[in-house]
């Protein structure tokens, strides 16, 4: 049996093509080292001026309601 349909086309979102292109090119200047992408990132989010906003310590309830604090490094659902 054929496959008679027509090939999908791909949609273009201008802004995450930008968003995208700004990414690689910052990721480029730091040399595609990821440890030194986060700490020029940082650098640049502490100088920006802008308030910056931190995640509280709110608890999160576990599958029977019970508030538990996630561990280090796990991710609050």
């Amino acid at each position: 049996m054929a496959n008679d349909r027509s090939p999908v086309e791909v949609w273009h979102d201008p802004i995450v093509a930008e968003v995208r292109q700004a990414r690689e090119a910052l990721f480029a200047e730091a040399n595609y080292d990821i440890h030194e992408f986060c700490r020029r990132l940082s650098v640049r989010q502490a100088g920006s001026g802008h308030s910056l906003v931190k995640r509280g310590s709110t608890p999160v309830e576990d599958s029977f309601g019970e508030a538990v604090q996630p561990s280090s490094g796990a991710k609050a659902g």
